[in-house]
């Protein structure tokens, strides 16, 4: 449930439609997969999207079959694209292994890819969109294969760019595309968002909500900043009815405080009920 008519309004967010966000690698206590599907029952979670490392391959099945059993939905999986590494066609050994563990659990939810910068050094914004769209096509069609949907994460830099992003969907018509979009690298966006909000939430998924200063690349918490509230504010006159995101992303801390401390500052500023 949503309400935002103008800046004067309170608005409103149903809790069943918070999921936490960044909560694997992103705890200084290193959970086990059972002690984070507790914390997120806890916390009064019933969805999260899965963020991970390499260093969490082996406990990723075990972790998606506890989920489900205990009434708290996976609906997102991470996968970063690294340049270097991951080819048309040729996946590094993580993300190929990621594939097979979701085809082993029978995963059906959304793939959010995102893409190093390295994958578009030297190019111009042609050839940017084309690589790209290449790239995405084939993940979109290796998602699809095993009944997942898969969704452009906009991490930083060209890819950063949800005009960008939106450029590569528009690119692919045939495939059945979303757009992640994050507060903790819109600190580019504060002069524009206006500009483009309304042109983007048609394409978008869900939103990672988090501080927004301009250009502080420091992940804030929510209600740190000077952007967030006001931004929400129009993604919601936007008729955006999707997920918000609550970030867990700070390395060195429990992520169990950031967690409570994103749903505080999101509290002060908005009723969530």
């Amino acid at each position: 449930m949503f309400s935002c008519k103008s800046k004067e309004t309170r608005y409103v967010i149903d809790k069943e439609d918070l999921y936490a966000w960044c909560i694997v690698p992103y705890d200084a206590k290193e959970r086990s997969p059972e002690e984070r599907i507790a914390l997120l029952k806890t916390l009064g979670f019933k969805n999260y999207a899965y963020d991970w490392r390499v260093r969490h391959l082996e406990g990723t099945a075990e972790e998606l079959r506890l989920a489900k059993r205990e009434g708290i939905e996976p609906f997102a999986i991470w996968m970063w694209v690294d340049g270097k590494a991951d080819k048309l066609d040729t996946l590094r050994w993580a993300n190929q292994h990621m594939f097979e563990i979701l085809t082993e659990v029978e995963y059906n939810g959304q793939i959010w890819m995102a893409f190093n910068d390295n994958f578009f050094v030297g190019l111009t914004e042609e050839n940017s969109v084309h690589k790209a769209s290449k790239f995405v096509k084939y993940m979109s069609r290796k998602a699809e294969k095993i009944n997942c949907k898969l969704a452009l994460y906009n991490h930083g830099d060209w890819f950063g760019d949800p005009r960008n992003v939106m450029e590569i969907i528009d690119a692919l018509p045939e495939e059945n595309l979303g757009l992640i979009y994050n507060f903790h690298h819109a600190y580019g966006h504060t002069d524009d968002f206006s500009t483009f909000v309304d042109d983007m939430i048609p394409y978008v998924w869900a939103i990672n909500l988090s501080g927004v200063r301009k250009d502080e690349t420091q992940i804030l918490g929510i209600g740190k900043g000077d952007y967030e509230i006001d931004m929400l504010c129009q993604i919601i006159d936007a008729a955006y009815t999707g997920k918000f995101g609550i970030l867990g992303h700070i390395e060195d801390e429990d992520v169990r405080l950031v967690l409570q401390r994103n749903l505080e500052g999101l509290k002060e500023a908005i009723t969530v009920q």
